[in-house]
């Protein structure tokens, strides 16, 4: 395993996923990462085995537990959220050399923060993930609405198959960068405007 990668090779049975504790993965995972600690690793060149299941869950609320216990540690959280994927409907911290299941209840990753930015003559929606993601609304990282739990709820497609939740503040100022208009059959629709890029969403 060469210097810039991540090991995870205390995931290899879930028995013993289930006994580690955390400050001895992040020990294991901080002792093969490189200097530069907030650049997204380059999951989808990355093919390997999948090593079972970890007792780890990212709650609706945007809280991480294992085995029943919340993870306080921001710098831990950050961590695990940038080697996070989704492929085949299912979670994983992944690797170069393994990838272990996790559990998700909604969206793993948070918005937090709307900008509207002019770049050549043009505006573009910028959406910022708590966990330090930046992207350009766009045709790829578009927005949809989805229910959950009978509520309706915004996302934007952030990387790796992951969807981030909008926070109800970060959407009040994307209704602010948009328009709220009537379409033909009396439902109010919300029109975003970014560079080339026009989105309507049902509000």
């Amino acid at each position: 395993m060469g210097k810039g990668d991540i090991s995870l090779s205390m995931y290899k049975k879930q028995s013993n996923l289930n006994n580690k504790s955390l400050d001895s993965i992040l020990q294991s995972v901080k002792a093969e990462q490189t200097s530069q600690k907030k650049q997204i690793p380059p999951l989808d060149q990355w093919n390997p085995q999948s090593c079972g299941k970890m007792d780890l869950c990212i709650r609706a609320n945007g809280t991480w537990w294992h085995e029943g216990v919340p993870i306080q540690r921001a710098s831990m959280i950050q961590l695990f959220s940038h080697i996070l994927c989704k492929e085949e409907n299912k979670y994983y911290l992944k690797t170069p050399a393994e990838k272990v299941e996790i559990q998700v209840e909604d969206a793993p990753l948070f918005v937090n923060r709307i900008e509207q930015v002019v770049e050549n003559d043009s505006v573009w929606i910028y959406a910022y993930t708590t966990d330090d993601d930046i992207v350009v609304l766009n045709e790829k990282n578009s927005i949809v609405m989805k229910d959950f739990e009978g509520e309706v709820r915004p996302y934007i497609y952030i990387r790796y198959g992951l969807y981030a939740l909008i926070q109800r503040s970060a959407f009040f100022h994307l209704i602010d960068a948009g328009e709220l208009v009537e379409n033909e059959q009396g439902q109010t629709e919300l029109i975003l405007q970014s560079g080339d890029f026009r989105l309507h969403l049902m509000a």
